[in-house]
């Protein structure tokens, strides 16, 4: 199988879209596997940047749309899934693409990664305190016992720095020390795509200008009526948030797009970092010509990339 992996905004979905496309016309038909934690939930279309169906072109894309906004993500469930489905895809002679930039979700598929189990208890007594104190008091905690772990999650993000104080509390082990070494369960080539920095920030910006054209807001305010601000993962996406913050009065709509932009390019950066641990990656620039075939010739010959 095939995983395409990158920052947000390195043109990922184009690229798989495109080998999918190429292999079909050398016999393999190509097919998207979704790794993209916020693509899963209905709804989070313009947000997202999920590809609509004409940008689809045909090729068939799984693990869309599978979870109501009101739904916390759960990577346990989404590895089940899209495990499943990869393995129907390669029993059927088809050629699975991974792609995404949730680095978490895209190992739980390639990888021997089992997730540790949760504790009713000790999460209850760890959201009380996220409710009390706050993120950052939680985050600061963190940094103390798995600085690495710290690193990789928002300071904002209180339900994966609960998670990560839970896994420790349980295990007696960092967090991180759960993601075990680069070890494929399946044969995989996997391609990033490479964005220098100044460009990356200014797609960054073009995206979410072109994200408030195309009906961010709107799109935000329909999803309310469904429970989105109730949603535990969801609520906290990039770009909905900012936009429920704008709803809500807390700030002003051009406030609320800059700060998207912000934060998109500040997760752009841990994405880059997660990836760039990964020896197995091959890296293209995303602007070269000849992109496509570059790596299908990885893809034909790993070795010789």
């Amino acid at each position: 199988m095939i995983a395409v992996v990158g920052a947000t905004a390195a043109g990922k979905s184009d690229l798989a879209v495109d080998l999918a496309l190429a292999l079909g016309a050398r016999g393999t038909p190509g097919e998207i596997v979704n790794a993209d934690s916020m693509q899963l939930y209905r709804g989070m279309d313009v947000g997202t940047a999920k590809l609509t169906l004409p940008e689809r072109r045909g090729v068939p894309h799984h693990l869309l749309d599978i979870w109501p906004v009101t739904a916390t993500a759960n990577a346990a469930e989404y590895q089940r899934l899209a495990r499943l489905r990869v393995d129907e895809l390669r029993a059927e002679g088809r050629a699975p693409i991974l792609v995404g930039g949730s680095g978490l979700y895209v190992r739980a598929v390639l990888d021997e990664l089992d997730f540790p189990g949760t504790d009713p208890e000790t999460r209850r007594r760890l959201e009380e305190e996220l409710a009390e104190r706050g993120p950052a008091a939680l985050h600061a905690r963190l940094a103390g016992l798995d600085p690495a772990a710290s690193a990789a999650i928002l300071p904002s993000n209180g339900r994966r720095i609960v998670r990560a104080l839970e896994v420790i509390e349980l295990t007696g082990r960092p967090f991180t020390a759960t993601l075990p070494e680069h070890v494929s369960r399946y044969p995989c080539v996997q391609i990033g795509l490479s964005v220098p920095r100044p460009e990356l920030d200014e797609r960054i910006e073009l995206r979410v200008r072109r994200m408030w054209a195309a009906g961010l807001v709107e799109e935000v305010r329909e999803l309310e009526k469904a429970g989105l601000r109730d949603g535990r993962t969801a609520s906290r996406a990039l770009g909905y948030a900012q936009v429920l913050r704008f709803l809500a009065g807390e700030c002003d709509e051009e406030t609320a797009r800059a700060e998207t932009v912000r934060a998109t390019r500040k997760f752009a950066r841990r994405q880059e970092s997660w990836f760039r641990r990964d020896p197995r990656i091959h890296w293209l620039p995303y602007d070269a010509p000849d992109l496509t075939e570059r790596a299908l010739r990885l893809v034909e010959a790993p070795d010789a990339g």
